[in-house]
């Protein structure tokens, strides 16, 4: 079937992306689902800083690939031996499958799947198909999910369903940006009644992290970021207190539990600083291999405290998601507030360029046009 769908062409191309264009929308084919796949129509897709990572080359992938790992969409088919889910369905894509076989997957969690993560590597769906064509081209999937996209062929094992009551916008963001953040307070920080967190970079994924802990009654939360519209959304989302990086390393703010969500070895450095004696930091931004970092190992040691590496927050899609999704509805977890902006397909290396200088919290691709304000369903 015709798709049009967001390729990148060029990985490491200079910015601003809107003159070099890496990200080309256009016209492709798509295969129809093969065993075990289906076919989705994408209703919302976010923007996130993974997809840019993509793009400037920080975590190489094989292209041409069609970007985009944070969605939500309706099933249309069902490949051969998928009989759990129905057509009509809403669906979450989650980027990292499970085969629910390997070792990494009896971690609970804790580590991410193996054949799971070699596909996604390679750029293909988990049983390695590629479903994708330009021409006599073939494309590259991102993270078994390619969301920027009008349908996508996915792996059964890379969708959890959800009831329709739940909005295509927040559905998307429960795939990555609350799963991340969120698991990282409740599954790898194991945050307890009574103690402080500590958020460092308030993007998509930071933020969600302090909507998390907000949604503890009993946990005093802290924005850390050094954009102060940030700290003012954090403010009116209820954190307690609200810092510059160089204001909370200046006043001396600790915290039992800090989580950073920047990807850079100077976040993670200061994370580490602002972590109180018996206290636990938590990683999950994704900085560029060759960024490395000081700190003192005698710290960790003379002060009892901990570093975690946290990829998708340590959770299991399948259980975390519906458990987020009842905070959702118990009113707990506004994630609606995390969507910055809704955008067209056609604006994506536009949103690349908002995302890099640090402007937009969450960038979320609209397919059903007349949703988006002011368009009056204008194609």
């Amino acid at each position: 079937m015709r798709i049009t769908g967001a390729v990148l062409e060029t990985m490491g191309a200079p910015g601003p992306f809107v003159e070099s264009h890496p990200v080309v929308v256009r016209d492709l084919e798509l295969d129809e689902p093969g065993s075990n796949e289906i076919l989705v129509r994408i209703e919302a897709a976010g923007v996130c800083h993974s997809d840019l990572s993509v793009v400037t080359g920080v975590r190489p992938r094989p292209v041409p690939m069609l970007l985009g790992h944070e969605a939500a969409g309706i099933i249309e088919k069902l490949g051969h031996d998928v009989n759990d889910l129905t057509v009509g369905q809403r669906v979450i894509m989650s980027f990292l499958p499970r085969c629910e076989q390997c070792d990494a997957c009896a971690s609970n969690g804790k580590t991410p799947c193996e054949p799971g993560s070699v596909a996604n590597n390679e750029g293909r769906l988990f049983d390695g198909a590629r479903r994708i064509h330009d021409g006599e081209r073939t494309v590259n999937h991102h993270l078994g999910v390619s969301g920027f996209a009008s349908y996508a062929v996915v792996d059964r094992r890379s969708v959890v369903p959800v009831a329709s009551d739940v909005p295509a916008e927040v559905a998307a963001l429960m795939g990555c940006a609350v799963l991340t953040g969120g698991g990282a307070v409740i599954n790898a920080g194991r945050v307890q009644p009574g103690e402080t967190l500590l958020v460092v970079g308030l993007g998509g994924v930071g933020m969600a992290a302090l909507l998390v802990g907000l949604a503890h009654d009993d946990v005093r939360v802290i924005g850390v970021d050094a954009n102060a519209e940030k700290l003012v959304l954090a403010k009116e989302l209820g954190a307690h207190e609200t810092y510059t990086p160089d204001e909370a390393l200046a006043l001396g703010v600790k915290a039992d539990l800090v989580i950073e969500a920047v990807g850079r070895s100077v976040a993670f450095e200061s994370a580490v600083s602002m972590t109180a004696p018996g206290g636990r930091t938590v990683v999950v931004g994704l900085p560029a291999p060759d960024d490395l970092a000081r700190f003192s190992p005698l710290r960790l040691v003379a002060e009892g405290r901990s570093v975690i590496g946290s990829y998708l927050g340590n959770c299991v899609p399948a259980r975390d998601i519906p458990l987020f999704v009842d905070m959702w509805r118990a009113g707990r977890l506004p994630i609606e507030r995390l969507v910055s902006s809704q955008i067209r397909l056609s604006d994506i290396n536009a949103a690349f360029d908002a995302l890099e200088r640090g402007d937009a919290l969450r960038q979320v691709i609209v397919f059903d046009q007349a949703a988006l304000p002011g368009t009056a369903g204008t194609p």
